[in-house]
């Protein structure tokens, strides 16, 4: 087979989706647990909620690896405020579909206590072959993230953003930390679900930079011709183009048990974006970090959340890592009224003041004892109610 990547089938019509990619459209995915509504262990019953769905529910959900576990994905939106009222709209239906068949749904990055080994894979041809490569891997990865899809047009232009985008994602991980219990106990990490999936899994996690589409397609095609891949979706990267759907896929986000958190993390993500493009466009340089030190972020961000510090990269000094959030949201002023995003990203600076998924779970296992179940039963309780909450505020009003 010859060396171009023209060659590629995974490649194949991909430069021209991104060609006619509209800029900074949305699409977003959450991936809920499918529970036991008195234990609150998880339960294998993802065909049976998908086949009771409406059909035009059962449309947007899709399975994610595990039985316990279901994802809702919206269309693409030309603007944030809609996809936020299909996200909310969509978890009340879900929420209220899981209890007509008595079960109930909540979100955290993972959870707090059942054990993999009671969770089923589902049976469809490409989780049939990611359990066979992976085994032990795939049996283990009972976790749930939030995605952002925004679009980008050219190709180029969205290998180099994507590229840039992996500096961030530290920042991102400690701002969306939702995972701190495992197996029963407090892990002392933020975010356990970083290193159940993205440390496990191959071809995950930072990917090394590329200088424009041609360079990334060689890898692809590399990958391709060598057999470790047979289709893009076996790419995890925490951020990656999305052949597709001529977007960047962010993937680094815990689940999110507050909506408002998730449409903020989204906000903030598109603002990024937008940002690094008008840099581009501009014909500045967009800097490239080294992965080394991205990944030493990234550790940091896991382990301590919005507690701790991330090194600036560009100076090798750290910094409190909320103070870092706040320069990117500084940083990206410029986008948040003309994109629509002033509603949504404002909820940052809350999260910021009064603390995260990660935070707000370990307060509640310290308040309640110890009881993981007590926890979670307000995970559940949350999940429902903060659906609802974005409805009643934003569907009137200055985001209507």
């Amino acid at each position: 087979m010859s060396n171009r990547p023209e060659t590629s089938a995974i490649l194949a019509g991909v430069r021209e989706r991104f060609a006619t990619s509209t800029d900074f459209t949305i699409g977003m995915e959450e991936e809920f647990q499918i529970l036991d509504p008195v234990t609150l262990g998880l339960v294998n019953r993802f065909e049976d909620v998908a086949a009771a769905a409406d059909p035009a529910l059962r449309d947007r959900l899709a399975g994610e690896l595990i039985a316990s576990e279901i994802e809702f994905k919206t269309r693409p939106h030309a603007d944030l405020t809609h996809a936020a009222r299909e996200l909310a709209q969509g978890r009340l239906d879900l929420c209220s579909l899981a209890e007509r068949l008595g079960l109930a749904m909540g979100i955290t990055g993972v959870h707090p206590f059942s054990p993999w080994t009671q969770q089923r894979i589902i049976d469809t041809p490409h989780y049939r072959l990611v359990e066979s490569e992976l085994g032990y891997l795939a049996w283990t990865n009972n976790t749930w993230a939030l995605h952002l899809h925004c679009g980008v047009r050219d190709a180029d232009r969205a290998v180099k953003v994507a590229t840039r985008m992996r500096s961030v994602l530290p920042d991102l991980l400690a701002l969306s930390a939702n995972s701190p219990i495992f197996g029963g106990r407090d892990t002392r990490l933020a975010s356990t679900r970083t290193q159940v999936f993205v440390r496990s899994f191959p071809r995950c996690g930072i990917p090394d930079a590329y200088a424009d589409w041609d360079d990334y397609a060689a890898n692809v095609a590399f990958l391709e011709r060598a057999g470790s891949i047979s289709e893009s979706t076996q790419i995890w990267w925490s951020v990656r183009p999305h052949h597709a759907f001529g977007t960047i896929e962010v993937r680094i986000c815990d689940g999110q048990t507050e909506l408002g958190e998730s449409l903020a993390l989204a906000a903030l993500i598109i603002a990024l974006i937008a940002e690094f493009c008008a840099q581009l466009d501009e014909g500045r340089a967009l800097p490239v970090h080294p992965r080394a030190h991205i990944e030493e972020n990234l550790w940091r961000a896991e382990r301590h959340g919005l507690d701790g510090q991330l090194i600036d990269l560009a100076t090798g000094r750290s910094r409190p890592t909320r103070a870092a959030i706040t320069e990117l949201l500084e940083a990206t002023r410029a986008h948040h009224g003309p994109l629509g995003l002033t509603t949504w990203i404002d909820r940052v600076s809350d999260t910021l003041e009064h603390g995260n998924g990660a935070i707000r779970q370990r307060a509640l296992l310290d308040a309640y004892g110890g009881d993981v179940r007590a926890v979670h039963a307000q995970v559940v309780e949350r999940t429902r109610a903060s659906a609802q909450e974005i409805l009643t505020q934003h569907t009137t009003g200055a985001a209507a």
